[in-house]
């Protein structure tokens, strides 16, 4: 099934295109959808938002997914807005900066990602599939690693002695909340078949 990926992030593309090799994935800029508005207050307002954006302007059933590392101590924060954190234009680099400067003085280090898939078949969609999943660390002091994006390099695995930066994308695709977050979707697409 072809279906438009609300982004244009080619990260998130291929992760998911590896994650979920039933559906052909196109990332919405193919069809020069510009961004839709992330104006929902959790994880999951933004990813129907943003799924509706992609289905409306591709007449496709759309996939979007609104992940984001969560950090109790910082009050959830850097949370829905994880890729913005430090600022609209702010690079991985920034946003790790940001979070270490957040965390200095800060002796507990928890934090997990979130993720949320929301998969409609058109934009109008009353019954969106809805997946989630929570990957669980802490972070650490200075980056590791050199796979992976964002907040990957200063986020320790739990039950594990490396950073999701020093995984292999499959290591990766298994553990992490949007591999966790794909295989329940992929039991709901299929249990509707």
């Amino acid at each position: 099934m072809r279906v438009v990926l609300a982004t244009s992030n080619t990260h998130k593309v291929n992760e998911l295109q590896a994650l979920l090799p039933a559906l052909s994935l196109v990332g919405q800029d193919t069809f020069n959808i510009e961004s839709a508005s992330e104006t929902g207050l959790t994880f999951i307002e933004n990813a129907l938002i943003k799924a509706r954006h992609a289905a409306d302007g591709a007449g496709l059933p759309a996939l979007a997914d609104d992940s984001g590392l969560v950090v109790p101590a910082l009050e959830g924060a850097p949370g829905i807005i994880s890729a913005r954190y430090a600022g609209e234009r702010a690079t991985d680099t920034d946003n790790n900066q940001k979070l270490l400067r957040a965390l200095d003085k800060i002796a507990h280090r928890d934090a997990f990602f979130f993720c949320c898939l929301v998969l409609i078949s058109h934009a109008e969609d009353p019954t969106p599939l809805i997946a989630t999943g929570r990957w669980h660390g802490e972070i650490i002091r200075q980056p590791k690693g050199r796979h992976g994006f964002g907040y990957d390099p200063l986020f320790r695995v739990q039950g594990l002695d490396c950073t999701a930066a020093e995984l292999t994308q499959e290591e990766k695709g298994q553990r992490s909340h949007r591999g966790l977050a794909a295989r329940e979707l992929h039991k709901m697409v299929s249990s509707q078949r």
